[in-house]
């Protein structure tokens, strides 16, 4: 399985640590020559690795961690997604509901991404919150995943613990997926919300 992280600001940032504290290979990439941003990628760690956008998003797994306004551009990067996975981290704060259609973000978002299986998720932490150590006071941060596909968000969701998160599934893009979704100037109910959840013994 291979991983790309589209976008390198605050929060690619923050996810690239999760894999580099794992020790899992990342690609990481921008509209920009990998060159640009090398020594940021190499300052995290080994396994993060620049490439180019056309090449990183040949992964499995694509973390979609740009600003909204840019996934129709990353979306023609390739002509089908067909048998990839996206994880939509994007947040439409400021855009307005009519610009959607109506629709909750990632379905604007999933419409894009032409053949591939969209899950929502890692969006709701603040960049600083996503870049710590997950393991918290003997638990685990949350992450909350939302699908249309089941098995994505599975899939998705044994990442995150792999990455050592705690995910929890809130069902499809239109139920649980908007409550860590922004429409227009209003956050979702679970956005900003760090939470920790303890397994039992």
């Amino acid at each position: 399985m291979s991983y790309a992280i589209i976008g390198f600001g605050h929060i690619g940032q923050a996810l690239a640590k999760a894999f580099a504290r794992n020790g899992i290979e990342v690609s990481v990439a921008t509209t920009r020559d990998p060159e640009s941003f090398a020594s940021a990628a190499a300052a995290i760690g080994p396994s993060i690795i620049p490439q180019k956008l056309a090449d990183a998003v040949k992964a499995d797994i694509v973390f979609l961690a740009v600003r909204f306004e840019s996934h129709l551009d990353v979306a023609k990067a390739l002509p089908t997604w067909q048998g990839k996975t996206i994880v939509d981290v994007t947040n439409a704060y400021g855009v307005p509901p009519e610009k959607l259609g109506g629709r909750p973000s990632s379905k604007a978002v999933a419409q894009a991404f032409t053949g591939g299986r969209l899950v929502k998720g890692f969006n709701h932490l603040g960049a600083a919150v996503l870049g710590q150590d997950p393991a918290v006071h003997g638990g685990r941060r949350v992450v909350f995943l939302a699908s249309d596909d089941d098995a994505a968000a599975a899939e998705i969701g044994t990442l995150a613990e792999s990455l050592g998160f705690a995910p929890i599934k809130l069902g499809g893009l239109s139920e649980g997926g908007l409550l860590v979704q922004a429409r227009g100037n209003s956050w979702g109910h679970l956005i900003f919300k760090d939470l920790v959840k303890f397994d039992r013994i």
